[in-house]
């Protein structure tokens, strides 16, 4: 009999951060519910980095497996999709605020999203704070 090949063969810590959230498109996704609000999947294809659909597909399906995301139907469309973070998804706004200070530090381009960055400069535990109870910070 085979054995299961576990996907995370390591116990480093930070190896299995970035199995479950570290690639770009994933990070993105997460940016989008946890920052602009979005919810469904044309919402997400709307993004400025521009998203390729089975990327997008397969990205989701990864999030809802691993537990950070979760989708419901669009209770006012029936065939739609709504995607909302769970506590582990929410548990990810730390993670977020330090990769807009981050940003806001070492990129020399202008940032678009400045009045993030300001508001995390601003109020570091509230804005986490504010993101972890699902709330959209604009």
């Amino acid at each position: 009999m085979k054995q299961k090949m576990d996907k995370r063969p390591s116990g480093c810590p930070i190896a299995f951060g970035l199995d479950t959230f570290g690639d770009r498109w994933t990070l993105l996704i997460i940016r989008e519910i946890m920052l602009g609000g979005k919810r469904t999947y044309s919402e997400f294809l709307e993004a400025e980095e521009g998203i390729a659909t089975n990327i997008l597909v397969d990205r989701l399906k990864q999030l809802e497996a691993d537990g950070i995301v979760e989708k419901t139907r669009d209770p006012e469309n029936r065939r739609s999709f709504l995607y909302h973070l769970t506590k582990k998804g929410r548990d990810l706004a730390p993670i977020l605020v330090e990769i807009i200070l981050w940003s806001g530090a070492h990129d020399d381009r202008p940032v678009a999203s400045r009045v993030m960055v300001e508001k995390a400069l601003k109020d570091r535990a509230g804005f986490v704070a504010t993101l972890r109870a699902g709330k959209t910070v604009r």
